[in-house]
C-alpha cells in the first residue's frame, strides 16, 4: 500500500508516524513545501517576543528522524492538483519548477491553512507582517529586536494578536496598538463578560493601546516601507505591522475534486478522518472536526485536534477503525498578566441553536487569603435550562484560572450538570484553592 500525504505539520506528521509504526510495508511519502516539518505554531509569538531564542525549540522532531523510520519526506514540493479518478497527485520541485506525476492508493491531505490578508492599500510594503508559517516567526522576530522598531501596530485582536500585543511589551516596544474591526476582542471565542476583564487588563498596561470598532483602511508608507497606517478614524504611526485577521484552510487546489468542503474551504470530514471521496483522508487547519456540543462539523483550527485526528488518520490508514470522539474547541490565551480559558459553547452559540439556556457569571478567589499569591477568578457558564447540563465554559484570572477549564471541558464531555459541578471533589490546599473551590461556587449559584 502506497499513501501519499500532503501536508508535514502537526497533522500530516502524526498520521505518518503512527500509520508507519503500525504498518512497516507501507510506503509512506510526505510532500512538504516548506523546508521545515513537524513543528508547532503555537510558539511563535513567544519566539517573536524572544521568551526563548532557538526557533528549534518549536520543531517537534526533524526530518532526519522521520527518513531514519522509513518515511520517505520531500520538502520543497508542492502538490498543484489531484486526480481523485486515477489517483495520481501533480507535484512541482520548487527548487526547480520541474514537474511530475505520483500515484497512491490512500491520501492524506493536511495542507493547513493560510493568513487572511485584509484588502489594506500598500499592504505589501515591507515591514508588514503575518504570523503563521515557521519563515513568518523567523523574518518578523529579526525585525521586533530591532532597536530602532519601537512603533508596533497590530490589526485583529484574536489569540495571535493578543499573544504578539505581550511578545513586543516584552521586547520593552514602546508603543503597541491593537487595531480591531469587531467591537471586542476575541469576540468569537469568549462571551462579552470575560472580554470586558481582558479588555481592562490591556487599557490598564502602560504602552498597549486598544482600539475597537476601527477599520485599516491603507498603509503608510515611504520608499516602499510602511511609517504608519491609516484607519477609519485617524493615523497612527508604525515601524512594524503585523497583520492577525484569521485563516483560511489551503485548499483552493482542490476546488474542482468533488470533494466536499465548508463555504470557507475547509474539507468535511467524518469521525474517521474520511473525505467525501474514497480513499482520502483529511486532518488539521484544513478541514473541519465534529463538535461534541454543536452536534455539527465546525472549523475550529487547533493543534491538539490536529495531532488528535492526525494520530486516528494514521491508524485508519492500515486498516483500524478508529473514530475521532469530538472536540470541544477548548483553548488558552495569556492576555498580559491574565490568563484565560474556554470550552464548549459560548452564550451567543446558544443562542444561534435555539437553545434554552441559562448562564451564571460570577467572581471569585483562587485560593485561601492567608497565603501569598491569591487573586481574582472569573467564571461563566453556560448550561441547558431543562436538563441543567453543562453546555460551556469560560474562565479568566490570574494563577490558576486556565487548568480549571480542562475540569470544566471533562464535564462537558461526560454531560455533568451545574449541580454535580457545584459537589465536584477538587482539590484543595490553601496555596491552590478554598475548600469550596471557585467551580464548585458556580455550580452551586446557577439557578
Amino acid at each position: 500500500m502506497k499513501v501519499i500525504i500532503i501536508g508535514g505539520v502537526a497533522a500530516g506528521m502524526s498520521a505518518a508516524a503512527k500509520a508507519s509504526r503500525l504498518d512497516k510495508t507501507a510506503e509512506i511519502v510526505i510532500y512538504e513545501k516548506t523546508d521545515i516539518v513537524s513543528w508547532g505554531a503555537c510558539g511563535l509569538p513567544y519566539y517573536v517576543g524572544n521568551f526563548f531564542e532557538d526557533s528549534k525549540n518549536m520543531i517537534a522532531r526533524p526530518v532526519e528522524k522521520f527518513i531514519e523510520a522509513g518515511i520517505n519526506v520531500k520538502v520543497k514540493h508542492e502538490v498543484l492538483g489531484i486526480d481523485v479518478t486515477k489517483k495520481e497527485v501533480t507535484v512541482k520541485k520548487i527548487l526547480t519548477n520541474e514537474e511530475f506525476i505520483d500515484t497512491y492508493d490512500k491520501l492524506v491531505i493536511a495542507t493547513g491553512a493560510h493568513a487572511i490578508i485584509p484588502p489594506i492599500e500598500n499592504v505589501n510594503a515591507k515591514g508588514v507582517f503575518t504570523l503563521k508559517d515557521f519563515q513568518d516567526g523567523i523574518e518578523l522576530k529579526k525585525e521586533m529586536i530591532r532597536e530602532e522598531n519601537q512603533n508596533i501596530v497590530i490589526v485583529g485582536a484574536g489569540y495571535i494578536g493578543l499573544e504578539v500585543a505581550e511578545a513586543a511589551k516584552h521586547l520593552g516596544k514602546d508603543s503597541v496598538r491593537i487595531i480591531q474591526l469587531g467591537d471586542r476582542v476575541l469576540l468569537e471565542s469568549f462571551d462579552k463578560e470575560i472580554t470586558d476583564i481582558m479588555e481592562e487588563e490591556i487599557n490598564s498596561y502602560e504602552g498597549i493601546d486598544l482600539h475597537v470598532e476601527e477599520l485599516v483602511q491603507s498603509i503608510i508608507e515611504e520608499n516602499g516601507r510602511v511609517v504608519g497606517v491609516k484607519t477609519n478614524k485617524g493615523e497612527y504611526r508604525a515601524d512594524l505591522v503585523i497583520i492577525s485577521t484569521g485563516i483560511r484552510p489551503n485548499t483552493l487546489f482542490l476546488k474542482e475534486t468533488g470533494i466536499e468542503m465548508l463555504k470557507n474551504g475547509a474539507l468535511i470530514i467524518d469521525n474517521k478522518g474520511r473525505t467525501s471521496i474514497d480513499s482520502i483522508y483529511s486532518a488539521g487547519d484544513c478541514a473541519t472536526v465534529h463538535h461534541l456540543v454543536r452536534d455539527e462539523n465546525v472549523y475550529i483550527p487547533l493543534a491538539t485536534t490536529a495531532n488528535k485526528l492526525g494520530r486516528i488518520v494514521g491508524e485508519n490508514l492500515v486498516g483500524m477503525d478508529t473514530e475521532f470522539q469530538g472536540t470541544l474547541g477548548s483553548a488558552a490565551v495569556k492576555v498580559i498578566d491574565l490568563e484565560a480559558g474556554r470550552t464548549g459553547i459560548t452564550e451567543n452559540e446558544a443562542k444561534n441553536m435555539g437553545i434554552n439556556y441559562k448562564t451564571v457569571f460570577i467572581k471569585d478567589k483562587n485560593q485561601t487569603n492567608y497565603y501569598p499569591g491569591r487573586e481574582d477568578i472569573f467564571i461563566k457558564l453556560i448550561y441547558n435550562t431543562d436538563s441543567r447540563v453543562l453546555l460551556g465554559g469560560q474562565i479568566v484570572g490570574k494563577k490558576g484560572a486556565v487548568l480549571r477549564v480542562d475540569s470544566l471541558a471533562t464535564a462537558i464531555f461526560a454531560k455533568l450538570t451545574v449541580d454535580q459541578l457545584g459537589m465536584m471533589d477538587f482539590c484543595y490546599a490553601p496555596p491552590f484553592a478554598r475548600t469550596w473551590d471557585a467551580m464548585n461556587v458556580a455550580g452551586n449559584v446557577a439557578k
